[in-house]
């Protein structure tokens, strides 16, 4: 279990990003897996969804997740509203509910949290290049703005995630970037005729575009085995046949 240095100060808010230990799940999912999209034992999701929302004295049965698609889309949780969240389709949540823990799951996607200190509200982002590239996180915080936000007020935390030393991409997706706007050339490196994209960086560069000052970074590779997260690109290395998910945790007291 990881916290942000700049998040933790807050009182009124709880978070965490989590790798792969600590949970109830076996062989390739050991064993924190909280993806129940994966083909693991579902008992043994749920479980792992108990022991993360112990860690931020959350109850699991209220744990808002998405089936995330690589999207654009949000959701918003207002402090009345009534919802369902089986039917939550895309790659963020926002809320000003207490007691609400939202959550996304990666395997080497960016989890990006939120928080503005002043309105009391929170968002979970999911955004691996499709979100990032879709505008994902400008949708979200202009949403949050809209809703009486200001960036003065807002903490961005960026957690574990891909390097750039491990994310190879094809020069259709460096041109795809490129297309939209030439200074996205900086986020991209050459290594021995491959292209590599960071993700970290870009991120960083949207949230500062936005004029969010207050930024963390949790400077985790989750490809890196030593680091001891799930990773889509590393099971798919080893030639296994699925992935757990690390889940990010956020919940205003």
């Amino acid at each position: 279990m990881i916290k942000s240095k700049k998040l933790i100060r807050f009182r009124d808010v709880k978070h965490a990003f989590f790798n792969r230990l600590g949970g109830k799940s076996t062989g390739i999912f050991k064993s924190l897996n909280c993806g129940s999209g994966s083909s693991d034992n579902k008992r043994d999701v749920h479980k792992n969804l108990e022991v993360v929302c112990n860690k931020i004295n959350a109850e699991s049965k209220k744990v808002v997740l998405l089936n995330q698609i690589h999207s654009d889309k949000f959701y918003y949780i207002g402090k009345n509203s009534k919802f369902n969240s089986n039917k939550f389709k895309g790659d963020a949540l926002i809320t000003d509910k207490k007691n609400l823990p939202i959550a996304v799951l990666t395997a080497d996607c960016a989890p990006i949290l939120i928080h503005d200190e002043d309105k009391k509200m929170i968002a979970a982002i999911h955004a691996g290049w499709k979100g990032a590239y879709k505008g994902i996180i400008k949708k979200v915080i202009n949403f949050m703005i809209t809703k009486g936000c200001s960036p003065q007020n807002i903490t961005a935390v960026i957690g574990p995630c891909i390097s750039v030393n491990n994310y190879e991409v094809r020069d259709d997706l460096k041109k795809k970037f490129i297309k939209k706007d030439k200074k996205n050339i900086i986020f991209f490196k050459i290594d021995k005729n491959k292209n590599y994209f960071d993700l970290n960086k870009y991120i960083h560069f949207e949230l500062e575009s936005l004029n969010i000052k207050k930024i963390d970074i949790i400077n985790k590779d989750t490809f890196n085995a030593k680091n001891n997260f799930f990773s889509a690109r590393r099971s798919i290395s080893r030639n296994e046949n699925d992935y757990g998910r690390n889940i990010s945790i956020i919940m205003i007291n």
